[in-house]
């Protein structure tokens, strides 16, 4: 395949704006799918899994191949929930654009804000689509306002709406100036006509502020509209294409997914806007084992960049795993080179060679064959045993690709099979859902020996009970889900510890002096820093790494309740050794001395995650909801009316959200929405602290 004909793009947005529906409708009008399913009903066909059907929402990301005006576009659903945000994380690292998809009438919400991070993180280049414009209260307007002030991105109309609401007919293409119909019974002829006479004035106005905003990105096209002169349709194309692909142009579109309208003129955009792979810049860091003057092994890394050639040697990120019936696929990304059937290639993290027996591309959950894959393409390889993020080469050592962000758990439970047979199985179940979601912890509690599954929220954890109990039919007994709690020291306090132990022969001795507390801001990124300001050899420098590996050991399990470190900052500054007594065992044991014993001089404190909160409820209800959250020790950020709607955002501790979904229903009377997503961890008030330590206190005595 010809990299320039290919598009690999994915499509995001908030929970419930249309993203499944938009991407149904796409499959139809490429040929890929000749009947449209809904999401709600029979389910539609990117939505595969049973539990997606039933619930109405996409829980893991779905890949397909559409054809459209001689192109190829890898297209890629994501999930809107947050609890599944990794899916979105780890598609947009492998994409070369994106469709941001908004609802008419909520405009930017919550996830939009989410998702708009992430596409920045790997500098996708993205079209907006503005959907459900014909619900009450759509207003594109307002939407493309909302894009400037909350993304802070240069949204630009490339079209105005026919009609609004149940009156929506179409759009005017403000680049040809004509209007577009949608007919036939499922929207598939495309009519464009001359634009209606009430709006002429309306779209040579809105095509004159279009062209202007374009300027900003041409002196040539600047020239032409200061000169009065006409532009021709081919450079406009060439500074939209250019402005998109350095992320500095958002162009928006608009339709009704639902209602069949707008879909085609968004696959035209996508064919001839968003890059292509042999516009995208890719790199890797590069591996030279290098012999040092002690003759040691180290690695060097620099950047090299990667083009999407066929002959080169391969180069393929293994970005998401997924387990059926038929065994474990692995999606990949090629980005230079190509794989065979049957070839062998390296797992640059493992130094492993593996065959790749099958490689076949995705429809949904159907397959499709090939023989060959080469670079820019995304396919699904069988026979491969890797982990989320793992890299691919035809040679080892060569290069490994930067992997993708992965954001930490702030939810976990206890989870056990009601039967004893059932524990292989549960075993099972979770190693695989581990393998194929790296936001999903399993851990068991060295107390009281009970596995702990930690993930992104009560829906994400609670998805993957339900799995457990269908694919792998165990019948498993949870717990009340708990909250990742931290603890953090307040203020800097100094510590002198001796460790010396005599027992026949030799013996241990380490001594270290230095500070320990709270982090600078500088800092405040990483959980833990060490400084070695140790002078004149008073501790020799192999001993140094070993007193930062005693006080990091300590980290996972702190002395206030057993709860991660965060925040901590170390700084050595002097100490002794024994010429025979010495040894790095001595120096890691008295770091670990010092952190049991003298922690509690930083005066420690807990910290709780703090959840970023949008609910949305009729305005009648604002003041109950509000006043709720406020017993719930929220704080309220904002709120807004939107038509007979209100939208409330604010900050709420995680601790306080378990269970909120009924009770918000019931204050409502059911009409009530709200997102959740982690925002940062906070001081917890000293009555709360104490309840914490005391339980913690209660629950190690029990296990025990």
């Amino acid at each position: 395949m010809n990299p320039a004909n290919l598009r690999n793009i994915g499509i995001s947005a908030h929970i419930d704006s249309g993203k499944t529906t938009l991407s149904e409708r796409i499959l139809f009008y490429a040929g890929r799918i000749h009947r449209m399913q809904e999401v709600r009903g029979e389910g539609a066909t990117m939505d595969h899994m049973e539990l997606e059907k039933e619930r109405g929402i996409t829980i893991t990301s779905a890949a397909t191949t559409v054809n459209w005006q001689g192109k190829s576009i890898n297209l890629i659903d994501t999930p809107g929930h947050v609890d599944f945000t990794v899916e979105v994380e780890r598609s947009l690292r492998v994409l070369d654009g994106a469709v941001l998809v908004l609802c008419a009438v909520g405009g930017v919400q919550a996830q939009s804000l989410t998702i708009d991070r992430q596409m920045r993180r790997y500098g996708v280049p993205r079209l907006a689509f503005i959907n459900k414009m014909d619900r009450t209260g759509a207003d594109p307007f307002k939407v493309s306002e909302q894009l400037r002030e909350k993304l802070g991105c240069d949204a630009v109309m490339m079209q105005l709406p026919i009609g609004s609401e149940d009156k929506f007919e179409g759009v005017i293409d403000l680049l040809a100036e004509e209007a577009i119909y949608f007919g036939g019974d499922d929207g598939q002829d495309v009519r464009r006509e001359s634009v209606p006479a009430d709006l002429v004035e309306e779209t040579s106005k809105a095509r004159g502020s279009l062209l202007e905003a374009l300027a900003m990105y041409s002196d040539e096209l600047m020239e032409l509209l200061l000169a009065e002169e006409n532009v021709p349709r081919e450079l406009i194309d060439k500074v939209l294409k250019e402005a998109i692909g350095r992320q500095l142009l958002t162009p928006v579109y608009m339709g009704t997914a639902y209602r069949n309208k707008g879909v085609q003129p968004l696959l035209d955009a996508i064919v001839r806007y968003l890059p292509s792979p042999l516009e995208r810049e890719s790199t890797a860091l590069v591996h030279a084992n290098l012999k040092n003057s002690d003759n040691s092994d180290s690695i060097l890394e620099k950047e090299m960049a990667l083009s999407p050639d066929a002959e080169k040697p391969l180069v393929a990120m293994a970005f998401k795993i997924a387990e059926d019936p038929f065994g474990a696929l692995t999606f990949m990304r090629l980005y230079q080179g190509k794989i065979e059937k049957g070839g062998l290639y390296y797992n640059q993290r493992t130094g492993r060679k593996e065959r790749f027996s099958r490689i076949v591309r995705m429809h949904a959950d159907q397959r499709e064959d090939f023989d060959m894959a080469t670079a820019g393409d995304i396919v699904a390889v069988l026979g491969v045993d890797c982990a989320s993020g793992d890299t691919y080469c035809s040679k080892y050592p060569y290069c490994t690709l930067q992997s993708m962000h992965v954001p930490e758990p702030v939810i976990k439970m206890a989870i056990s099979p009601l039967a004893r047979d059932g524990a292989d199985r549960l075993g099972k179940a979770l190693h695989r859902f581990r393998r194929e979601d790296p936001t999903l912890q399993v851990t068991t509690d060295e107390e009281t020996g009970e596995t702990l599954i930690a993930g992104m929220g009560e829906l994400h954890l609670e998805v993957y009970v339900e799995r457990i109990r269908r694919e792998f039919m165990v019948e498993v007994e949870v717990g009340q889900p708990k909250v990742n709690y931290r603890e953090a020291p307040t203020v800097t306090a100094e510590f002198n510890v001796r460790h010396k132990k005599q027992t026949g022969g030799s013996g241990q001795f380490a001594h270290i002096i230095g500070e320990m507390g709270p982090q600078t801001e500088e800092a405040s990124d990483e959980s833990f820093s060490f400084e070695d300001h140790v002078t004149g050899g008073r501790i020799p420098k192999q001993y140094i790494p070993a007193v930062e590996k005693g006080f990091r050991s300590m980290l996972q399990k702190g002395p206030v309740a057993g709860y991660p470190v965060v925040g901590f900052h170390v700084d050595l500054i002097d100490g002794s050794f024994h010429e025979v007594d010495s040894s790095e065992m001595a120096f890691q044991t008295v770091a670990r001395t010092t952190m049991r014993e003298q922690f509690s001089k930083t005066r420690p404190v807990l910290l709780e995650p703090v959840m970023k909160i949008e609910i949305e409820c009729p305005g009648d209800f604002q003041g109950t909801v509000v006043g709720d959250l406020t017993s719930r020790r929220g704080m309220i950020v904002g709120t807004a009316a939107d038509g007979a709607m209100t939208r409330i955002e604010g900050e709420i501790p995680l601790a306080e959200t378990f269970g909120y979904s009924t009770d918000l229903r019931s204050m409502t009377q059911g009409q009530g929405t709200f997102t959740l997503e982690f925002a940062r961890y906070k001081r917890l008030p000293p009555s709360i602290e104490r309840e914490v330590i005391a339980q913690r206190k209660k629950e190690t005595l029990a296990a025990v």
